[in-house]
């Protein structure tokens, strides 16, 4: 494999490139008309614009992205995550044009991208499932006696959901009727499916995933959990890895489910097994997504294995050269995903000019981004600009890290997520463990965020007026 093709943009495709090219493979990239001085654009090989500034006219167009892998001799195409990454039709179209696609086979994009189908086919490897019925409701009479045999509340899901799109929670019987056709029309309109689920819901879970490899040889291989129950809008915000609170024996458990899970779709490449893991600490499979995830890098810095990497060699037909006894937990890992948004304001996007962009230094943090000063954030594309990383001997010291990184980080001209998730790290429910998905709704508003930065000013003040009051001293003995 010696040219790639990264089918993505900022950040991801940023990252993928620089592996690449620690491997000695050139890169090409594809761009809309927003991003033509993106910084991924200036870093690739060779660039080739592929349309304006919409998704739907650019970087969703699989079609014309195959067409300039064909005409640049490109022997492989890297996905990212988002736009085509769990697309089959694209999937099976890059290789029926004698490209390699790095990531799985089509029909396991098939199988695990729909919830029901997923569920069907690990049915027979006895893992752990929520209590629920495993095809598609339309009738409310069936649904609200399967709701009565479960018992409330109970959860209605869309089966090509995701993002908590299509996704109703219901407590009480006289409920069901309405949250049903809410969630069916939010799903039709979403993803084009209107197919819903039911199961049960479990109450105050902690959201847990499975790193997996596995290469086109048999061999499957867990890289340990990453803990991500720290959300908004079913949207992820803090990572880390590993959990606080699996105990050894739950961890290999639950990684051993993951490995059966890609065994039992043939999967190949890297993929990621969510489970939810309840109050008592019983885990439940959840689903798979086949692709790398936004929050590997954390991964990487208590593996020291490079996801990229390993996706590029599965693809090009080798052998993992490590087995699931080789591989150990080194430390903690954090991750901040900064996103343009206004966290005093319902984190509603806010787009502008980084009329300042300074990224923080140092050993032990890590920044995967896509933007430069004097850029403008786009309102087209998801609002993430960067994801910040740091890794301690400790989780208390990659706490601490994390702190100090967001301090260093500085950002002027729209509003981010820094000082959210300076928020996240300075609260004793996260810096104990002691929390689950319900984090935000239970201790975050804005409020409590303007009462941090007006306490952090007080302090700045008060810090500012020692040190006048000391030069004043210093001069006064001169």
């Amino acid at each position: 494999m010696k040219k790639i093709l990264v089918a993505n943009r900022g950040e991801i495709a940023l990252r993928v490139m620089r592996t690449a090219k620690n491997m000695g493979i050139k890169t090409v990239a594809v761009y809309s008309e927003a991003d033509r001085n993106s910084p991924h654009v200036a870093f690739a090989d060779e660039a080739v614009c592929i349309g304006p500034a919409p998704s739907n006219q650019s970087y969703l167009l699989g079609d014309k992205i195959i067409e300039v892998a064909k005409q640049l001799n490109v022997d492989g195409i890297h996905p990212g995550y988002g736009f085509l990454s769990e697309n089959a039709a694209f999937s099976e179209a890059v290789a029926k044009n004698g490209i390699t696609f790095i990531g799985p086979k089509a029909k396991a994009i098939e199988v695990m991208g729909s919830k029901l189908a997923a569920k069907d086919a690990v049915k027979a490897y006895d893992i752990p499932m929520v209590p629920g019925i495993d095809e598609a409701v339309t009738d409310v009479n069936y649904a609200a006696k399967v709701a009565d045999e479960i018992g409330y509340p109970i959860l209605i899901k869309a089966s090509a959901g995701g993002g908590g799109k299509g996704m109703r929670v219901v407590h009480k019987a006289e409920d069901i009727e309405e949250q049903m056709n809410r969630a069916i029309s939010e799903a039709e309109s979403a993803f084009g499916d209107g197919s819903v689920f039911i199961e049960k819901y479990v109450g105050s879970p902690r959201h847990i995933e499975i790193q997996v490899l596995a290469d086109g040889h048999g061999n499957v291989v867990h890289l340990f959990e990453r803990e991500c129950s720290v959300q908004r809008r079913h949207q992820k915000v803090v990572e880390e890895a590993p959990s606080s609170v699996l105990t050894p024996e739950i961890r290999q458990q639950m990684g051993e489910a993951a490995v059966k899970v890609a065994q039992a779709c043939d999967y190949l490449g890297a993929g990621t097994v969510e489970f939810l893991l309840d109050e008592n600490k019983n885990f439940y499979f959840l689903e798979m997504n086949t692709r790398l995830q936004v929050e590997h890098p954390v991964t990487e810095m208590i593996t020291g294995i490079d996801l990229v990497e390993q996706q590029i060699k599965i693809a090009r037909g080798e052998k993992l050269a490590f087995a699931q006894e080789d591989l150990n937990i080194n430390g903690h890992a954090l991750e901040l995903r900064v996103y343009a948004e206004d966290p005093l304001n319902n984190f509603a996007p806010s787009i502008g000019v980084l009329e300042t962009y300074k990224t923080p230094q140092g050993a032990h943090v890590r920044v995967d981004d896509g933007f430069e000063e004097g850029m403008e954030v786009p309102i087209y594309y998801d609002p993430m600009i960067a994801k910040l990383i740091t890794h301690g001997k400790s989780r208390e010291e990659a706490i601490e890290l994390m702190k100090q990184a967001i301090n260093d980080y500085h950002i002027k001209g729209i509003e981010t997520t820094l000082s959210f998730g300076k928020f996240v790290c300075e609260h004793e429910a996260f810096t104990s463990g002691d929390f689950d998905t319900h984090f935000v709704k239970k201790y975050y508003t804005p409020e409590q965020l303007e009462l941090e930065y007006k306490r952090e000013a007080e302090i700045a003040a008060k810090l500012a007026l020692q040190a006048y009051l000391k030069e004043q001293q210093v001069l006064r003995t001169c």
